[in-house]
């Protein structure tokens, strides 16, 4: 079968399915896991890790893991995470940005022999990588998430901006040269083990969520705990990256984001305001990509979404899907007439620039009205230490 789901291979059937607590998998397990992710370029994504999922299980008391085995061995691995009404979702559903049952080549499943073996009447899913065949029928929509193929980098970072985006390489140089000038010397650290820092961008994203009329995340205390808790993975499947743009001793910008052997999850990204002339976003982007490739990386995925500065930086895009995998039950009735129509709007206005600017002026109203009234401590300055 041809399309989004791409060329079935010979599939083998599994003859089992054990369910597990992530915090309970054992070595061995683990071990399966990564071999999965290595055997297949679709699970390289730190977010398939079994790192990431075992730290969403630490303060998400509904995650689980379905191990599907064949011939005593485990050749599958699914993480979700399930409520008491047997509702699914994708680990992470609103944070990951990769979702998938990560599997040996060549294994199938059946979705509703999955479903019922997890509890779950319901799965829903939005970030699914394009191989995902048993869910196929329950896709709603497909988006494209851009990547950056990365190569390893030789010489100096203004060397490698020349040659790989010639025509950001002069203004991108000059604004960095403005605010060594007016700010002091510009240095990247790429893997920056400080957690000041760490609580430095979450305060300049919560400000920049606020701002934008947005979701505060990280007034959510149990992601800001998933943050802190990543921050101290150092594994060879997943690892959590701190990296910092200073001018002088003062930092400009920051990103937080996972990588796995190969991949780079571009995540949280934020500037202080006041350097925003200097376009510290892009010029954080541009360092990272560059002492990314230089670190062993070769891709770096940025995420499903338009942004200006995605469109500049890819070389190609993957494709995601999001939907409502279900058996026959009330409760997924229920839940996909609850869920489908909010998402549906969501994505109209997305899809449209007509609709998404007026979208995007009306929230960063409402975002500044909310920043002038009084003042109030958002949960990442409520749980600063």
């Amino acid at each position: 079968m041809g399309g989004f789901w791409g060329e079935r291979f010979a599939m083998r059937s599994t003859s089992a399915i054990t369910i597990h607590r992530p915090e309970e998998l054992n070595e061995s397990l683990r071990r399966a896991w990564h071999r999965a992710m290595d055997e297949s370029p679709d699970y390289a994504n730190p977010f398939l890790a079994p790192e990431f999922t075992i730290g969403v299980s630490r303060y998400r008391g509904g995650a689980r893991v379905a191990v599907l085995h064949e011939n005593g061995e485990a050749v599958g691995f699914f993480p979700y995470e399930r409520n008491a009404y047997g509702v699914g979702r994708a680990i992470g559903l609103g944070l990951s940005d990769c979702q998938a049952l990560v599997h040996r080549p060549g294994v199938t499943w059946d979705s509703r022999r999955l479903l019922r073996a997890c509890g779950l009447s319901v799965f829903e899913f939005d970030h699914l990588v394009a191989e995902q065949q048993p869910f196929g029928p329950y896709v709603t929509g497909t988006f494209a998430s851009p990547v950056l193929d990365l190569k390893p980098g030789e010489g100096d970072y203004p060397g490698w901006l020349r040659a790989t985006y010639p025509g950001l390489a002069k203004t991108t140089l000059k604004k960095e040269r403005r605010l060594a000038r007016d700010a002091g010397e510009v240095r990247f650290v790429y893997d920056e083990r400080d957690p000041r820092m760490l609580r430095t961008l979450m305060r300049w994203k919560s400000a920049q969520y606020r701002r934008t009329g947005r979701m505060d995340r990280f007034a959510k205390p149990w992601i800001v705990d998933l943050v802190d808790h990543l921050f101290q993975v150092r594994e060879e499947h997943f690892t959590g990256i701190l990296s910092v743009v200073y001018a002088g001793d003062r930092p400009v910008a920051a990103h937080f984001g996972p990588r796995s052997r190969t991949v780079f999850a571009a995540w949280f990204t934020a500037y202080d305001p006041e350097f925003g002339y200097y376009s510290p976003g892009l010029m954080m982007h541009l360092r990272l990509a560059e002492a990314a490739g230089r670190d062993g990386v070769t891709l770096m995925d940025m995420g499903r979404g338009a942004k200006e500065y995605k469109d500049w930086l890819k070389t190609r895009e993957l494709r995601v899907a999001e939907g409502f995998a279900a058996r026959p039950h009330p409760v997924a009735a229920a839940h996909r007439m609850w869920r489908r129509p909010v998402r549906g709007l969501r994505n109209t206005v997305l899809a449209h620039p007509r609709l998404r600017e007026p979208a995007d002026r009306l929230l960063k109203t409402v975002g500044t009205l909310r920043t002038s009234g009084p003042a109030h401590s958002p949960g990442v300055g409520a749980r600063a230490r």
